[in-house]
């Protein structure tokens, strides 16, 4: 059984050029349309193939997901970013308790002190002339 037979149109493969790809790369990255708007606008067959086009010849760093940082975070009303903002608090200290019961588990089971040690108040001073 053929994968083309189910959606009877065999699927075919386009090839772009370079300054197609480079024009819509620069216009995802402007913020003029998001890259599935992209695909949309422009009827790019693939998944992900803006994607790799933003990777391979765009300036920003597409490699990582972004935090859920989007345009409608500029329209927000200040309700809707103090929720954002609360849920963002919320989601690092749940971060910084994981990591904190992590180093805590490590010393127990390995014997190990990996808390940095903070050493009382000390002057500027290191007993060193400066004249």
């Amino acid at each position: 059984m053929k994968h083309t037979e189910r959606s009877g149109k065999k699927r075919t493969q386009r090839d772009y050029n370079l300054g197609f790809k480079l024009a819509v790369v620069s216009q995802v990255e402007k913020g003029e349309m998001t890259y599935k708007q992209a695909q949309k606008a422009y009827g790019i067959q693939g998944r992900s193939t803006v994607l790799v086009w933003l990777r391979r010849h765009g300036t920003l760093d597409w490699n990582k997901p972004k935090s859920r940082l989007t345009c409608n975070t500029m329209k927000e009303t200040p309700a809707q970013k103090i929720k954002r903002l609360e849920k963002e608090l919320s989601d690092e200290k749940l971060k910084n308790k994981i990591l904190n019961t992590m180093i805590d588990i490590s010393d127990q089971q390995y014997g190990t002190s990996i808390r940095k040690k903070h050493l009382p108040n000390q002057s500027n001073e290191s007993g060193k002339n400066t004249d």
